[in-house]
């Protein structure tokens, strides 16, 4: 039984919570430090994750030859350089997307990855998830002939405070698309055929409540097998029954039907109708994908969400902001 991978959090916030309560089912294989310029903020989440240290800095967690890796949870605005400073430490990175701000940036990034010869994965945890998995497998089997339409809804009223970093675009690096709309772009472009054009629109922008930044956009692309798909995403618009979107993959012998946050997916096509439960043990696909992180750096190998993948979102974002 290896001994279990030593990583450390920059950063203490809420994101940094999230991954701590997935990574218990995982406490044989991962243990957890804790980096914060606040080093009672450190200490509290130690005790509370039960982890193996708290440092008063970022550095401290650098320097400590125990971190075989970092998980890099600031604001995306201090990514690239804590990346950068990570690996120059000789300790694999796991960045929450997005990643970087620039593709030169991502660039950079992969360049220092080789010269040292560590692993980096960018937190797109959605690429895990049962429900991605499961829609790419009926996609593969060819549950609905000939994919015409994908139709992606993800849209909810969940404003900032505003005090909220998240208002200030030069932290997140820009509006609320471009922050968190990016899981739904890497999940349309990764269910089997591939985006090769893609436009964003956005509507008229409403600064009127505490939460200023733009807060919508709709983007409508090319796949590459002739299909053509849509993204809805907003957090300024109620969704139904306080929670449920729906989405669609509609091909030329039936319709895949499922619930954006992957509670169900129904399928209408070849053979009976079929109703599919996705899973719910690991529904956001934190743990898949530090799995996936610690086998990685065990074996020298690629992980899925590599920066390459994490580059090609990049490339689609530029499309949608050029």
């Amino acid at each position: 039984m290896p001994e279990p991978l030593r990583i450390a959090f920059l950063g203490c916030g809420f994101l940094t919570g999230v991954h701590s309560r997935n990574l218990r089912r995982l406490k044989g294989d991962i243990t957890c430090g804790y980096a914060s310029r606040d080093a009672a903020r450190a200490e509290t989440f130690r005790q509370r994750h039960g982890g193996f240290a708290s440092y008063g800095s970022y550095d401290a967690a650098l320097q400590d030859p125990r971190v075989e890796a970092v998980v890099i949870a600031v604001p995306p605005k201090f990514h690239f350089d804590l990346t950068l400073r990570a690996l120059a430490a000789g300790k694999h990175v796991l960045v929450e997307k997005p990643a970087f701000l620039t593709t030169a940036d991502y660039l950079t990034a992969r360049d220092a990855r080789d010269a040292a010869g560590r692993v980096v994965i960018v937190g797109e945890n959605d690429h895990y998830k049962p429900l991605a998995r499961c829609l790419r497998a009926l996609l593969k089997e060819g549950a609905i002939g000939e994919l015409v339409f994908a139709h992606f809804l993800t849209v909810a009223h969940r404003l900032k405070k505003a005090t909220d970093w998240r208002n200030d675009e030069t932290m997140a690096g820009g509006d609320a698309f471009f922050e968190e709309g990016i899981h739904w772009l890497h999940f349309a472009d990764n269910l089997g055929p591939k985006i090769t054009s893609i436009r964003g629109f956005r509507p008229t922008v409403s600064r009127e409540s505490p939460d200023t930044r733009v807060k919508s956009m709709l983007v409508s692309f090319h796949y590459d097998n002739g299909a053509v798909g849509s993204l809805y995403y907003s957090r300024e618009v109620p969704s139904l029954l306080h929670g449920l979107r729906i989405s669609k993959l509609m091909g030329r012998e039936g319709v895949i039907t499922f619930e954006s946050a992957g509670g169900f997916v129904f399928v209408r096509g070849r053979g009976l109708p079929r109703m599919l439960l996705p899973g719910f043990r690991d529904i956001r696909g934190y743990q898949a994908m530090y799995r996936d992180f610690a086998h990685a750096i065990r074996t020298g190998t690629q992980p899925e969400m590599s920066l390459e993948r994490a580059i090609e979102d990049q490339r689609l974002m530029d499309q949608i902001y050029a």
